[in-house]
C-alpha cells in the first residue's frame, strides 16, 4: 500500500472508530468468517456425465458456433446479458481515500452482493492493480466481452471523468461511474420530492453546491440538464467558492463549471454562499456547516449534508437552525440519500433492452422514476426519498430506463425468438 494511502487510512480509524467500533467489529468478523461476502454459484448440476457434456465439452461447442455466426447471440447463450464488472482502481475509496486495489475489494464484494440481492444482477469485483488513466482504460476495454456493463466505481476526480468519457465513446455497452450518476440520480430525485413540499421552482432555485469531486460535479451537471439555471449555483471546494478566473486549484472541469455559476464572482469560503439559498448540497467533508449558516438561508430552506459518516452539518442541528428539509448520506436518519436506490434499477434497465449506452434521457428517467416511488400520501418532510430497502425501487426505475433507452434509440434487438 502507498504511504499516502495508509496515513488515509489512519485518518479515517481515527476520526471514526470510536462511534461505529461495533459495527466495525462485527463486519470484520463477518468478513473474516466467509472469507469476504460474494461467492459464484453454478446455474446447472453436474450430476452425471451427461450433465457435464451439455455444459462444457462436447454440447458447448454449439452456442459458440452460433455466437460465431451472429456475435450478438452472445447475449442469448452466455452471462453477459445479465453480468455487471465492479471496476474500481482503489483511488478514492468511502472516506477512506487512496487505499488501493486490495484494501478497495469488500467494498466491491458487497457493491456485488447489492446488485444481485436488489436486481437479480451477477456482478464481478475487478480491482486493478493500476492508477493510470490510459491503464484503466485499455483494461477494462480487454474484459469487455464478458460483461453486459462496467460499473466504474471510486475512481478519483478528475481521472474518473475522462476514463468514463473515453469507456463510454469506445465501447458498445453501457458504463456509469456510480459516484457520479448514480449520487446525482438520487439527489434530484430527493429534490424533486422536497420541491413539492416546499411549493418551489426549480429554475428559481439558489443552490450551493459543497464538493467538486465525482458526486459534486455529477449533480452540478444533473440540475442544469434538469432546468436549473446555472447562473443561481454557487460552488465550492476546499479552497473556496468557485468563479472565473479563479487561479488556484483548478481543473478543466472545475473550470467549466466556473464558466457557467456565480456571476457575480463571490469569493472568500462556504461561509459566503449561504445568504438566501433554498438548496445546500453538501457532498464534501463532515462539520463544515454551522447553524448559523443554515439560518442565512431561504425560507423553507432545503439541506441535503451528505458527507459520510460525519454530515456537513447534523440533521437536529439544521432543523434547530431553520431547515424545513434534511437528507443525509447515513441510515439512521430520515431522508437517507444513498446510491444503492439507484444503480441496481439503472443496469437492470439497460441490461433488460441490452442497451448499448447509458444516456442522459434513461439517467433523468431513472430520477424521476424514483422520486414517483414515493406516493403522495406517503410524501413528508422525513420522507421524500424511499428507503434503501424499498423492493418497489428497482422495478420502478428499471421500467423507466429500459423504456428511456428504446426512445434514446441504444436497445438491441432482443434474440430471445432466434433460439
Amino acid at each position: 500500500m502507498k504511504k499516502d494511502s495508509v496515513e488515509d487510512l489512519k485518518k479515517y480509524q481515527e476520526k471514526n472508530s470510536d462511534p461505529h467500533t461495533s459495527l466495525y467489529q462485527e463486519s470484520l468478523a463477518v468478513h473474516r468468517r466467509l472469507g469476504g461476502v460474494l461467492e459464484v454459484a453454478s446455474k446447472v448440476r453436474l450430476q452425471t456425465i451427461h450433465d457435464l457434456s451439455i455444459a462444457y465439452t462436447p454440447g458447448v461447442a454449439e452456442p459458440c458456433r452460433k455466437i460465431i455466426e451472429d456475435p450478438e447471440l452472445v447475449y442469448l447463450y452466455t452471462l453477459k446479458r445479465n453480468t455487471i464488472a465492479v471496476v474500481t482502481d482503489g483511488s478514492a475509496v468511502l472516506g477512506l481515500g487512496n487505499i488501493g486495489p486490495y484494501a478497495a475489494l469488500p467494498v466491491m464484494e458487497g457493491k456485488a452482493i447489492i446488485f444481485k440481492e436488489f436486481a437479480g444482477i451477477d456482478a464481478f469485483p475487478v480491482c486493478l492493480d493500476t492508477q493510470e488513466t490510459e491503464e484503466v482504460i485499455k483494461t477494462v476495454k480487454h474484459l469487455a466481452p464478458a460483461f453486459g456493463g462496467i460499473n466504474l466505481e471510486d475512481i478519483s476526480a478528475p481521472r474518473c471523468f475522462e476514463i468514463e468519457d473515453r469507456l463510454r465513446e469506445e465501447l458498445d455497452l453501457p458504463v456509469m461511474h456510480d459516484d457520479q450518476h448514480g449520487t446525482a440520480i438520487v439527489v434530484f430525485a430527493g429534490l424533486l420530492n422536497a420541491l413539492k413540499i416546499v411549493n418551489k421552482k426549480l429554475n428559481e432555485l439558489q443552490i450551493v453546491i459543497s464538493g467538486l469531486g465525482a458526486a459534486g460535479v455529477a449533480i452540478f451537471r444533473f440540475l442544469i440538464r434538469a432546468g436549473a439555471d446555472p447562473a443561481r449555483i454557487l460552488a465550492c471546494d476546499s479552497k473556496g467558492l468557485l468563479y472565473e478566473g479563479r487561479e488556484s486549484d483548478m481543473n478543466p472541469v472545475k473550470e467549466e463549471i466556473a464558466r457557467l455559476t456565480n456571476p457575480g464572482k463571490l469569493k472568500g469560503g462556504l461561509e459566503n454562499a449561504f445568504l438566501n439559498a433554498d438548496v445546500f448540497i453538501g457532498v464534501s467533508v463532515g462539520d463544515i456547516v454551522s447553524e448559523e449558516m443554515i439560518r442565512s438561508m431561504a425560507k423553507d430552506a432545503i439541506v441535503m449534508a451528505m458527507a459520510n459518516p460525519v454530515p456537513e452539518i447534523m440533521p437536529d442541528a439544521a432543523k434547530r437552525a431553520g431547515a424545513r428539509i434534511v437528507a443525509t448520506g447515513r441510515s439512521d436518519f430520515p431522508n437517507q440519500l444513498n446510491n444503492c436506490l439507484s444503480f441496481p434499477g439503472v443496469f437492470k434497465g439497460a441490461l433488460n433492452t441490452c442497451a448499448r449506452k447509458i444516456t442522459p434521457e434513461m439517467e433523468m428517467a431513472a430520477a424521476y422514476a424514483l422520486a414517483e416511488v414515493v406516493t403522495i400520501s406517503e410524501l413528508s418532510e422525513d420522507n421524500i426519498i424511499p428507503d434503501p430497502l424499498d423492493r418497489r425501487v428497482v422495478p420502478a426505475v428499471a421500467k423507466a430506463v429500459a423504456s428511456a433507452s428504446l426512445e434514446s434509440c441504444v436497445a438491441r434487438k432482443s434474440h430471445e425468438d432466434n433460439a
